[in-house]
């Protein structure tokens, strides 16, 4: 929401209210209250008639500062909220005086000047951003004067710019395919169904973070408008409805650090069992198919090599008109429950599709009319439209009954072998003459409603498969989404500008607390030419989960040419020998909340190259990919300083500069950091197998001075061989800790692989 008109005025008829001094103060352990006027008060007679605000600051967590400010707060409506994992408030040191008062957590600390209202917050010493002036404000966008006021309605907003410094860049609110940097940018928190093409999108997150190694979170489920450095400059600007505001500063100071912080408040991405990592095969949306089709599919891939995991059935495994119904079409699929155990002997798990939509036509309408599990109207009917299924309705998962309705169905599937469900939609959620089962305020449930749907599919997988196998496939998310992985980057076209865009949209994503991520091998609209599709393939099984699916035609890969069946068998084997390094790079994920794949910034955040980067990034801690998008088959990446490693040829590359060179289908850039160890496995026909049986230990450049370490762990979780590495001069110093058979070899350095069956410390002299 913009407000102004240039530097000095306000739009015609708003009106601006900011504090502009602290009158009073109140101290306690966990929380500092201030009665903040948007006036300065001179004589006794100020204090009638004007807007007041009240500032409330509080700390959860070490490095976390918590700002809550409203005008009325009668008006005040903080629920439905976020699942924020919040326990009790930490004590705050606070230093009071006549002139500031100081608010430390940790290192992170506020200083408010109470004469001329300002918010100067510092890490240590080190300013990280400031709120002054007229930053921090309640707008009345129809202002005719108190005496004319109509209250906190929706021509009433807080408001709050921080500000950014020189060379500050702004990342994350969810996913968003527009520029990688959010600088210039408007950015409305709202779920929509827009494709990957347009500034709408699936993933909202109103949360961003920003180079100088700091993080904000908006805890408002409802619209945030973002206005960043576009109305004001050298701003960042948030707005909500209403007359209350509520947000966190989170303190790095790197911006993994942040990550990690902020997930402690919205929740570690849970970790995905092994056998999620592997190819999945969807039946595509629109296309024709039946058990023969299913099967050949099936059969296709083993009978070609390729070790395909995971079988996903789309809608049309209902009846048209019938969605959702969970009722297998019988015209298509007659035995259904025989068809999944056959695929199930294969070595296959099985997933499903579903969306919280009720189609009129579909055998649960009335059952859920009858007894209230739909979204209503204000007038007590079932809230229905037609932009999907005709005459559909929307599961009200605000009622405890509704959700276990629909847990019940979904559980008859899983009976049947049904493994994990695709929960597709989620984002058009209806705002107007709407009413919940617990009087939720409809628009903070817009947003908020894809958590509630994704936690009652998530909550039934764990309590049927257990804990570690609950896993879905998510279009829509909102904070918090990241406990319920994985998701995928929806609906994009079949071109390179479309496989650009959902890498965009992922780092961003990424950038957002979310650890897993995936998107549509070859695209989803259409269909790409057999060009692409190999490049997307590469890109696609060096990416944490994958998938081949698509609209309008098949995604196996022999309807493209026979070399694409190559590309797919090629990468999804070089995926799994990859596993005890991306399974080590999960679990990292699930404790700390730092991506799986990270974007250059995040990881290179002193290289000021990496800030602009966004179509490359890094695989876990050591290994860079960077996807080709031209049909030249050129590839176009920034390796920052050190010396790289070539992973498919142990070719070195010195780095600080910009690589062009051309790549076979059968390759891509993938490069080694240095001081790196990277783990590979001695299976790579599918994802799930004892990764320490047989593990290769690949010690990559160790420079002078340097140690580098890993885990592998087991498919249990559990740590099964550590490994270290140290260079001191001409010798380097290797610790193994196995109870298994593995392998180390020191890359370009000898050529001897060193066996290991127990723990051992060993030299290596260069």
């Amino acid at each position: 929401m913009k407000f102004s008109n240039g530097c000095w005025l306000q739009k015609e008829g708003y009106g601006c209210f900011a504090p502009q001094e602290v009158y009073f103060t109140t101290v306690e352990k966990t929380k500092v209250t201030m009665c903040v006027p948007t006036y300065h008060v001179v004589t006794r007679g100020d204090v009638l008639g004007n807007i007041n605000l009240t500032m409330e600051i509080t700390s959860p967590e070490e490095d976390i500062l918590r700002i809550r400010t409203y005008h009325h707060k009668g008006a005040v409506i903080a629920t439905p909220g976020f699942d924020i994992e919040l326990t009790e408030e930490l004590p705050l040191d606070v230093k009071d005086s006549d002139e500031k008062i100081e608010i430390k957590s940790g290192s992170m600390r506020v200083v408010i000047d109470k004469k001329q209202f300002s918010m100067s917050f510092f890490r240590g010493d080190e300013l990280i951003t400031r709120s002054t002036g007229r930053d921090l404000a309640i707008m009345k966008t129809d202002w005719k004067g108190l005496a004319y006021d109509n209250g906190d309605n929706d021509e009433t907003y807080m408001r709050q710019m921080l500000s950014l410094g020189v060379g500050e860049l702004v990342y994350g609110m969810g996913e968003k395919f527009t520029p990688f940097i959010k600088n210039g940018q408007s950015v409305n928190i709202w779920n929509e169904d827009g494709g990957t093409s347009t500034e709408q999108s699936y993933k909202n997150i109103p949360f961003y973070i920003t180079n100088k190694g700091y993080g904000v979170l908006v805890n408002h489920p409802e619209n945030v408008e973002f206005e960043v450095a576009n109305e004001m400059v050298t701003r960042t600007q948030f707005s909500v409805k209403g007359g209350y505001l509520d947000y966190f500063i989170i303190n790095g100071p790197t911006m993994k650090d942040v990550l990690t912080r902020y997930t402690d408040l919205t929740g570690k991405p849970s970790l995905p069992a092994p056998w999620t990592f592997g190819l999945w095969l969807s039946t595509s949306f629109t296309t024709n198919y039946d058990e023969k089709t299913v099967m050949s599919f099936v059969d296709g891939m083993i009978d070609r090599g390729i070790p395909l995991r995971t079988f996903h059935f789309d809608c049309y495994w209902m009846k048209e008109f019938h969605w959702c119904n969970f009722i297998w079409d019988d015209r298509v699929f007659p035995d259904p429950e025989g068809m999944l155990k056959r695929i199930k002997a294969k070595g296959l798990n099985i997933c499903v599709w579903i969306n919280p939509y009720i189609g009129q036509e579909s055998v649960l309408f009335d059952e859920g009319m009858e007894k209230g599990y739909f979204i209503k109207r204000t007038n007590g009917q079932v809230w229905q439209w037609d932009m999907w299924q005709p005459g559909m309705a929307i599961v009200d998962f605000t009622n405890p009954e509704a959700c276990k309705w629909f847990q019940d169905k979904l559980e008859i599937l899983m009976d049947m072998g049904v493994d994990c469900f695709k929960t597709d939609f989620g984002e058009r959620i209806p705002t107007k003459d709407v009413a919940y089962y617990d009087g939720s305020d409809p628009v903070k449930m817009h947003n908020l409603y894809t958590y509630l749907y994704n936690k009652c599919v998530y909550d039934l997988l764990e309590r049927k498969r257990g804990k570690g196998e609950a896993v879905l496939f998510a279009r829509s998310a909102t904070v918090g989404g990241q406990k319920f992985p994985v998701h995928w980057g929806g609906d994009c076209w079949s071109d390179y500008e479309s496989m650009e865009e959902s890498l965009r949209g992922g780092l961003s994503l990424l950038m957002s607390g979310f650890g897993f991520w995936a998107h549509d091998i070859g695209g989803f609209e259409n269909t790409s030419t057999a060009d692409v599709y190999k490049r997307w393939v590469a890109f696609g099984l060096l990416s944490s989960h994958s998938r081949l699916h698509g609209s309008s035609s098949y995604r196996v890969p022999w309807v493209y040419d026979d070399e694409a069946v190559d590309v797919v068998r090629f990468f999804t084997r070089l995926k799994a020998s990859l596993m005890p390094y991306l399974y080590k790079t999960a679990i990292d994920t699930s404790k700390s909340g730092v991506p799986t794949m990270r974007s250059m910034v995040m990881e290179f955040t002193e290289d000021k190259t990496c800030h602009f980067l966004d179509k490359q990034y890094m695989l876990g801690d050591n290994l860079l990919v960077a996807p080709i998008f031209n049909e030249e088959s050129m590839a176009e990446y920034y390796l920052p300083k050190g010396t790289w490693t070539n992973f498919f040829t142990n070719e070195k590359v010195e780095g600080g500069q910009w690589i062009n060179e051309k790549h076979g289908y059968l390759s891509i850039p993938l490069m080694v950091k240095a001081n790196s160890i990277v783990v590979l496995g001695s299976t790579d026909d599918k994802p799930d197998y004892d990764y320490e049986n047989g593990a290769k230990i690949k010690i990559y450049e160790l420079e002078d001075g340097k140690c580098a370490s890993t885990v592998v762990y087991g498919m249990d979780k559990e740590a099964k061989i550590t490994v270290s590495a140290k260079r001191e001069g001409n010798t380097i110093i290797i610790d193994v800790k196995t109870k298994t058979n593995c392998t180390v070899e020191l890359v370009n350095v000898t050529d001897e692989i060193f066996s290991i069956d127990s723990d051992k410390t060993f030299t290596v002299n260069i």
